[in-house]
């Protein structure tokens, strides 16, 4: 999911940053970016807490 990283850069973090602020492995994240697996519900609300935005927003869905 390209907004995952983009907000990820927009805040000049890691991906290992943000893996330790959600709690889940760097690989993970890596994944999510690169749309090999997507995150499930729990992690999209996380997401959307960590980085101030709505969970439509992560997924292309609301304003940017």
């Amino acid at each position: 999911m390209n907004s995952i990283r983009e907000k990820r850069i927009e805040r000049d973090w890691t991906q290992e940053t943000l893996a330790k602020r959600l709690g889940v492995e760097r690989s993970t994240i890596a994944k999510w970016e690169s749309g090999k697996i997507r995150p499930q519900a729990a992690h999209l609300i996380a997401l959307a807490e960590v980085f101030g935005c709505t969970v439509d927003e992560l997924l292309g869905r609301g304003k940017k």
